[in-house]
This record gives C-alpha cells, structure tokens and sequence, in this order.
C-alpha cells in the first residue's frame, strides 16, 4: 500500500514506531488514504493487465464495487480520481454505486 519504513528517530507523529523487547526497532510512515487509491489503483490495473479505462462496462461496475468496499469513495475526490482512472464521468460511478445498493436491496427483501 506504499508505506515507508524509517528508522526510529526519523518517526513523526502519525508514524507507527515498532517495538522488540521494549527497545523501538522500526517505524513505518503509512501513506495518505488519498495515495492509498492511487496504489489501488494502479494494482487494479496490473490485476486487469490494461489500463481500467479500456474495460467493458460489467468489469468497470465490478471495479467501483471493489472500491467501494475498500473505502476509495470515502477519500476526498475519490469519485472524481476513479471516474478519472476509469475513463467515465463522476455521474456514471454514482450511477454505478447506485446501482450496487438498488441490488442490495433487492437481495435484502428477497430475503426476508
């Protein structure tokens, strides 16, 4: 996910400094949620084998649905650098998102 690894006197505030028997061995800098996307991105695309932009409509509503379950619309302009990646317009991943949630629902009451 793009962490650094740091030695312990390099460690800032939002740094996770590892202990061993009481003595800190290691510090990681965890990268910002924003840059989080962009590995996911990315990981997404060497997973697919081509840039996400040149999937079918099926394989780029399986994409939102991967990144809305890995928290990427909760980052600031996740939409936007989603829609972006994906060649599409922000209006067509909220429409994707809904239809995700019209399908759970659908599932729920079915269920019930």
């Amino acid at each position: 996910m793009g962490a650094e690894l740091l030695v312990p006197a390099q460690a800032e505030a939002d740094d996770v400094v590892l202990s061993w028997e009481g003595e800190d061995v290691l510090a990681v800098r965890l990268p910002q949620l924003s840059d989080s996307l962009d590995h996911i991105l990315a990981a997404m695309e060497r997973r697919h084998g081509m840039p996400l932009a040149e999937l079918d409509r099926k394989a780029k509503q399986e994409a939102v649905r991967h990144l809305e379950a890995r928290g990427a619309f909760s980052v600031r302009h996740g939409v936007e650098t989603v829609a972006g990646a994906l060649g599409v317009s922000r209006f067509t991943v909220y429409n994707y998102l809904n239809r995700e949630t019209a399908l759970n629902r659908e599932k729920a009451s079915e269920g019930s």
